[in-house]
């Protein structure tokens, strides 16, 4: 395994948030994460990066490739955040500085995980922009020059230059259009073929997961209630919770909306 969560909580100061969560993703799997807003998936994504408010409690285990990252301290986090466990969020936008080019916000990243030479990070730079098929002219450009795919292919980018082993997506298409979003998880899955890391994936829309994902678990109110093989729990639901789900959910199509069976520039 990748990634286990053992008795995973999470507790504010009256309440706690998230409770006894466990759950385990395979190298290179596609592992969604589903539930309604305020259920716990985001912070339990956070929590595996040590990044939630300093008024949140963790309790529990979370190991990733068999060493605990809640016993990390935060300078040995630093080192794992980024280089071989990496997140691309909900909230794209919020990651890139306005005044800041694209060259720049790729630059700090790459020196700040130890590349020194600045040839070679320009050259990794334009290497990843190219491979989530944006043109290099996009390098020096602004983040408020870039429509929001073109920005969240940068965020993607960004986050898979270093080849982590495992990316959480935080509800990466929600602020996008359907036809935008469709293009980001076909390029998405095209990336994970090519470098093997595994992703937790966290969303609402169970068009994605029959789609991409391999297993899942679904969240409710802080506790997974199911969780299994996507075929078994989309065809046969065992709880309550997820049947409210699976049939108030928009139709599961298949297949992507017309002319998006490849993936082309946004």
């Amino acid at each position: 395994m990748i990634l286990s969560m053992e008795q995973v909580s999470i507790s504010g100061r009256d309440n706690k948030i998230v409770n006894n969560v466990s759950l385990s993703i395979r190298k290179g799997e596609w592992y969604a994460l589903v539930g309604q807003s305020g259920s716990g998936k985001s912070l339990l994504s956070q929590a595996i990066g040590q990044m939630l408010p300093p008024n949140l409690k963790v309790e529990g285990k979370i190991l990733f490739k068999e060493e605990d990252l809640l016993s990390l301290s935060p300078k040995q986090m630093r080192s794992i955040r980024g280089e071989k466990l990496s997140y691309i969020f909900q909230d794209y936008q919020g990651s890139f500085t306005p005044f800041r080019t694209i060259a720049q916000h790729f630059d700090e990243y790459l020196k700040a995980h130890g590349v020194r030479d600045r040839k070679i990070r320009k050259q990794k730079s334009i290497d990843a922009l190219e491979s989530v098929g944006l043109d290099e002219a996009l390098y020096s450009r602004y983040p408020f020059q870039l429509s929001g795919g073109q920005l969240q292919r940068v965020s993607i980018a960004m986050a898979l230059m270093l080849s982590p082993d495992l990316l959480i997506a935080d509800e990466v298409t929600t602020a996008l259009d359907s036809v935008s979003g469709h293009r980001v998880l076909e390029l998405l899955a095209k990336l994970q073929k090519e470098t093997g890391c595994a992703i937790l994936f966290i969303t609402h829309d169970w068009r994605h997961v029959r789609r991409y994902a391999s297993r899942l678990a679904v969240m409710k109110e802080g506790e997974i209630v199911e969780s299994g093989g996507k075929h078994r729990i989309l065809d046969h639901p065992q709880h309550e919770y997820t049947k409210q789900l699976i049939a108030a959910a928009p139709t599961l199509e298949r297949g992507l909306p017309s002319g998006l069976e490849e993936v082309k520039g946004i």
